[in-house]
C-alpha cells in the first residue's frame, strides 16, 4: 500500500531554492561576460572570422 512521504521542511526548501537561483546567476554571468568578449573581439576561445577586404573586389 502507498504511503505518503514526509513533508519537506520550509528552511530545506529555501536552502534549495537559492541553490538554484544561485546556479542560475552564474550561468547568466558567465554568459555575459562571454558575449562582451566576443563584442570587444577579446575572445580566446571564440573564432570569430572577420572580413578585412570586404570592399575589394
Amino acid at each position: 500500500m502507498a504511503v505518503p512521504k514526509k513533508r519537506t521542511s520550509i528552511s530545506k526548501k529555501r536552502i534549495r531554492k537559492t541553490f538554484w537561483k544561485k546556479k542560475g546567476y552564474w550561468e547568466a554571468s558567465k554568459t555575459f561576460s562571454f558575449a562582451q568578449s566576443i563584442s570587444t573581439r577579446n575572445s580566446k576561445s571564440f573564432f570569430c572570422a572577420t572580413n578585412t577586404n570586404v570592399g575589394i573586389i
